[in-house]
């Protein structure tokens, strides 16, 4: 049976305010609310359900818009906010010089073309989780989401385009020094967008995280 971004949500936002409102941590968990939790219960926290991809197209989320309308895209917004060494911005916010650090595959490159921005949990992923119900509102929301600094990052075109739409399940980056804090910033892009893991990805973030430090995760949920 086809679940619904209504039934994750609800799951999820049920799990996190059980949780939360333990006599340790009493407070509600709501849309707009910070919550913090050590990345193993949020990743327990997490509604486990079959993916579907059915009717997914890229074209559904809308990214690469200019929010703020300062003239610069989403695009451009990250790649200024990550960057190592700041770029010179021209008109139409061209970005010259510059370096940035793509920790995906711990290398270092001087030239905006050669970076993509990743959605850390890619659209098609986000679509099979839940967001098929989403409206396109709320699927531009986070294709562009730039109130959270783990949910699009600047790495390599060449990682980017390995990774393509799997999960971890299927993908590690290839710095293993980097997979720890991978498959924590996944569980807490998941938990923000209260997007749910199928079973493989369940197991696999389990097995990734087992062997990591089970570090506290402060996630703001979306509203």
């Amino acid at each position: 049976m086809r679940f619904t971004a209504v039934h994750t949500a609800g799951a999820v936002l049920a799990t996190l305010a059980a949780l939360l409102t333990s006599p340790a941590t009493a407070h509600a968990a709501d849309p707009g609310d910070t919550v913090t939790l050590p990345v193993r219960d949020a990743l327990a926290a997490l509604s486990v359900q079959d993916e579907d991809r059915t009717g997914y197209e890229r074209t559904k989320f809308r990214h690469w818009i200019d929010a703020d309308r300062d003239g610069c895209s989403t695009r451009a917004e990250v790649l200024l906010a990550e960057a190592v060494t700041a770029p010179e911005q021209g008109a139409g916010c061209q970005l010259t010089g510059g370096s940035w650090y793509s920790t995906y595959d711990d290398t270092y490159f001087t030239a905006a073309r050669s970076l993509d921005i990743d959605h850390l949990v890619p659209l098609a992923e986000a679509w099979d989780s839940g967001a098929s119900a989403w409206t396109p509102k709320e699927r531009e929301a986070y294709a562009n989401d730039l109130g959270d600094d783990r949910a699009l990052i600047a790495v390599s075109a060449a990682s980017n385009r390995s990774k393509s739409d799997q999960d971890p399940a299927t993908w590690q980056p290839p710095a293993a020094g980097y997979r720890c804090t991978y498959a924590t910033d996944w569980v807490a892009i998941k938990t923000r967008w209260q997007l749910s893991i199928d079973p493989a990805e369940q197991a696999a973030l389990t097995s990734i995280l087992d062997s990591c430090p089970n570090s506290p995760v402060d996630v703001t949920l979306a509203p």
